[in-house]
């Protein structure tokens, strides 16, 4: 990536703001406005125009929010914006098999009856979270967001930080943080090296409509190629996120819509009654990428710029907002106690908490994708034995039903709904 040079810091009185958001997607605007709520300063630059970001058409995509986050999304006001769009997720039933044959006859079912708190998490489409969260910044003094804007060169300093936008306009701040995703520039013009690889696997994204009521139930479907996951939506219409192999995706997403759906009907099966397509096809290829760093010298990372993992769980977006909560609790906390929320001892503190989390998370994804993505029998066996196992003991399962409502380990406290 070409780089413009040092950008000169021209300071006046003070900084633009406290802190420089880059990327305007979910993350970074979650952060803003958890950072602006304790009193903060905040600039976010989205390299996409509003009008695009907000765009309120239906195209399919959605997202699987897990309690911990819609715990969240309540804290900073979000929540109450997308909550009547938002599905609940009573129930994830989890199978093994091959396309057109069934399931296998062992099989993973979590509740979330067996666990006190709700639902474990809610299905909510991506032009209702986004149009929440433009609403919300228009309507927070302490945030100013620049929309159809790029950053082009960074330079850091012992005392702050500037960003030198395309038009050559500057602005300077005390921490930067880099929320623009997995090919993060931020990352790349701080030096930050990456760690991962691609599974030669495509996933078709699209919603579908069907005869019969979902009930609310999630479905993960594991085949060969790789794992269907079918996720409830508003009504009768549920998200798909189906995997297949790089060549094999690319066939299926060139045919027409009727062809599409003959090929989606032999893996999604016919339980739902007949499908009709709703909204937009996507095809993302699927890799693994990690940042060797989350942080620099005032700068942090954070969402899929500091960690890209399979979207085996879901549990992308899940983890960069747990991001975000603990980034927004390491620096108002630091900030209260006057210190330097750009120095490395503050920052590195935001690394520490969330870097063996999320490694942990990207190795489980990949060793699940690799367990389940082949037609080995002596695998199947394996993993249809483990399936049963865990299904039949309770104390495992409220584990696993536990841990995908993000309700475990060292949670921030946004995470919990609480107050900073």
């Amino acid at each position: 990536m070409d780089n413009p040079g040092p950008v000169p810091i021209v300071r006046a009185m003070e900084d633009d703001c406290d802190i420089l958001i880059v990327g305007g997607g979910l993350n970074g605007p979650a952060l803003a406005l958890a950072m602006a709520q304790n009193g903060h300063r905040v600039t976010v630059i989205d390299a996409l125009p509003e009008a695009v970001r907000g765009d309120a058409g239906f195209d399919g995509r959605a997202y699987a929010l897990a309690l911990g986050s819609k715990r969240l999304l309540e804290a900073i006001g979000i929540w109450g914006a997308v909550a009547d769009h938002a599905q609940p997720m009573l129930e994830i039933k989890v199978t093994d098999g091959r396309a057109g044959e069934g399931p296998s006859p062992f099989w993973m079912h979590f509740d979330h009856a067996e666990i006190e708190e709700g639902p474990m998490g809610f299905m909510v489409e991506d032009r209702h979270l986004r149009r929440a969260f433009l609403e919300a910044m228009a309507h927070e003094d302490r945030i100013t967001h620049l929309s159809g804007r790029s950053v082009t060169a960074q330079q850091i300093t012992t005392t702050g930080v500037a960003v030198r936008l395309e038009d050559g306009s500057r602005i300077t701040g005390r921490v930067l943080v880099g929320s623009d995703g997995r090919q993060s520039g931020t990352a790349e013009r701080a030096g930050i090296k990456r760690t991962g690889w691609r599974y030669g696997q495509t996933a078709l994204v699209c919603a579908v409509t069907h005869e019969k009521p979902h009930g609310g139930v999630a479905h993960q479907f594991f085949m060969p190629p790789g794992p269907l996951a079918i996720l409830p939506l508003t009504g009768n219409r549920s998200s798909i996120v189906w995997s297949e192999t790089d060549a094999e995706a690319a066939r299926i997403n060139a045919l027409s819509d009727d062809d599409y759906l003959d090929a989606l009907r032999p893996r999604f099966g016919s339980f739902l009654g007949e499908i009709s397509l709703a909204g937009a096809r996507f095809t993302y290829p699927l890799n693994l990428t990690l940042a060797n760093s989350f942080v620099a010298d005032r700068l942090a990372l954070i969402g899929d710029a500091a960690h890209g993992v399979h979207p085996i769980a879901g549990q992308g977006l899940n983890a960069g907002l747990r991001d975000v909560a603990a980034l927004a609790e390491t620096l108002t906390l630091a900030a209260r106690r006057g210190e330097d929320i750009g120095s490395v001892l503050v920052l590195d503190r935001y690394q520490r908490w969330r870097r063996f989390d999320t490694a942990t998370l990207a190795l489980a994804t990949d060793a699940f994708n690799r367990l389940f993505s082949n037609d080995n029998p002596l695998l199947r066996a394996a993993r249809d034995i483990g399936m049963g196992v865990v299904n039949a003991l309770p104390t495992l399962r409220r584990a696993f039903i536990r841990e995908a409502a993000g309700l475990t380990g060292d949670l921030p406290k946004l995470m919990q709904g609480k107050p900073i």
